[in-house]
């Protein structure tokens, strides 16, 4: 087989990376790319399964770390997003603890009932940690409860960092333009590349990472567009990178402005900035002016324009060509799902790689799982926009009046009733994301599961007053997340 991939940036490059490390021998692997078409290169935050893909590609932490620029990450938080002034955080890992047959979040909402529930954050080891700017790797010890974690990091560099990986497992590198896209008469099938100087590029399996523009998927084989705006209509982002300042944070912050959000990246060398909004209610300059007037140092560039559409191709798998990235579809940066949705693709990808002609049930197989997880990401992303207590501002009360997709109306109404949260098959998020965000937005479920009435009130308020003082003990012995940092990248022992 012969793979072609058109474009690089974090999505070409990712997707070369894992070709060339689990394809089979023989396998031939290029990837097309052109220097002066230049990439999106915002999504510099992750969530937890970046480990997945890191420790597959048998990437070293430190190195990884030192290559892009990274820090930690431990969760979200989001700033304003119920009311003004207001805060709370999805953070990774758990919420409390199990008791029984049932999750933390049942316990929680009968306390609550009773009126002694703290908040949420008092529960989570993530959160703690986060807001005290300390961290762990892993377990602290073998009786510690475990720390997930994720990165932020310098889109460019982690490309070039993988590109090096690449290249040096045999993936060839193409500097050109790409002109044109041949397709073959009889089958349909794209059968090649024209490049700028005449330059012909043939394969069996063609991956589109051309970004918004689609140059194979949509360009050549016009597959379509689902548009979520009607769910999403923040059509624009601006995005600037500026000096450090503020708290070295561990976490991604999501502040709500009038008219969309701003987020806030910390690195080691610097602050990723952007301002997503909707330009129906905010011009670009207005949108622009409000991002510089809320950065932590000194603009360090431009600010950079982005338009986008979001949703996704109708089919991200269409004959012998696949869509990763940008050029699959666009989700909001704003649960750091950018880069997952490229892993994810590259990871069903190589469980269903075609070793001759693309096979019409395994490609029906790809395209229904990407639905599915697509949708199910909008659906939690919709939720943010529609939990919110912004009163008299016309963009959030235009999104809490909204119109919600079924799934995500049945996924409320269980919590609504009964306290109730399913992780519906392999969706992204977990009850535990869904509790975080439910409840930080105030969102109020009206019961609980009559099963946690088992545990006597005196038992019901040692298990939260336990809960938390372990918790909080635990984050009193951790050491500073820059200590830590500071401690891999130059390669010392913890």
């Amino acid at each position: 087989m012969r793979f072609v991939i058109a474009g690089g940036g974090t999505a070409g490059w990712m997707t070369a990376a894992a070709l060339s490390r689990f394809a089979p021998p023989g396998t031939q692997i290029e990837l097309v790319e052109s220097e002066d078409i230049g990439t999106v290169g915002v999504g510099e935050a992750t969530i937890p399964q970046i480990h997945l893909f890191n420790a597959a590609l048998g990437l070293d932490e430190a190195e990884f770390l030192r290559e892009t620029n990274g820090s930690f990450k431990l969760g979200i938080e989001f700033a304003g997003w119920q009311r003004e002034g207001e805060s709370y955080m999805h953070a990774f890992g758990s919420i409390g603890r199990p008791v029984g047959l049932l999750p933390f979040q049942h316990y929680w909402l009968r306390a609550k009932q009773l009126g002694f529930a703290k908040p949420l954050q008092r529960y989570s080891l993530n959160e703690l940690a986060a807001r005290t700017l300390r961290m762990q790797r892993g377990r602290r010890t073998p009786q510690s409860p475990e720390m997930a974690y994720a990165y932020h990091f310098d889109a460019g560099l982690y490309a070039a960092y993988l590109r090096r990986f690449a290249e040096a497992r045999g993936v060839v590198r193409t500097e050109g333009l790409i002109r044109s896209v041949e397709r073959d008469g009889q089958s349909g099938d794209i059968a090649a590349l024209v490049l700028d100087g005449e330059r012909r590029i043939s394969g069996d399996f063609f991956i589109d990472c051309t970004g918004f523009r689609g140059l194979l998927i949509e360009g050549a084989l016009e597959t379509g567009f689902d548009d979520w705006t009607h769910y999403l209509p923040c059509d624009r982002a601006v995005a600037v990178p500026c000096s450090g300042g503020g708290d070295f944070t561990p976490y991604t912050r999501s502040t709500a402005r009038a008219c969309g959000w701003q987020w806030r990246i910390p690195l080691q060398h610097r602050i990723g900035n952007g301002h997503v909004y909707a330009s129906a209610m905010i011009s670009d300059d207005e949108a622009a002016a409000t991002l510089l007037a809320n950065l932590d140092g000194q603009p360090l560039a431009d600010p950079r324009p982005l338009r986008f559409t979001t949703g996704m191709r109708r089919k991200h798998w269409n004959r012998n060509c696949l869509a990763i990235g940008l050029a699959a579809g666009f989700m909001e940066p704003l649960e750091s799902t950018s880069i997952h949705l490229v892993q994810s693709a590259i990871s069903r990808f190589l469980s269903m790689l075609p070793a001759g002609k693309s096979d019409p049930a395994m490609i029906d197989h790809f395209n229904t799982q990407a639905r599915f997880e697509w949708t199910r990401i909008r659906d939690f992303i919709v939720l943010h926009y529609w939990a919110n207590q912004r009163v008299g501002e016309p963009f959030w009360d235009a999104m809490r009046a909204m119109e919600l997709p079924e799934t995500l109306q049945r996924k409320l109404a269980q919590w609504q009733a009964t306290g109730f949260i399913h992780r519906e098959h392999e969706e992204l998020f977990t009850e535990v994301g869904w509790f975080q965000v439910l409840a930080g937005q105030g969102v109020e479920a009206s019961a609980y599961n009559p099963i946690a009435d088992a545990l006597s009130e005196d038992d019901l308020r040692d298990l939260l007053g336990r809960t938390e003082a372990e918790l909080v003990e635990e984050v009193r012995m951790m050491p500073r997340h820059i200590e830590v940092l500071d401690q891999i990248v130059r390669g010392v022992a913890a």
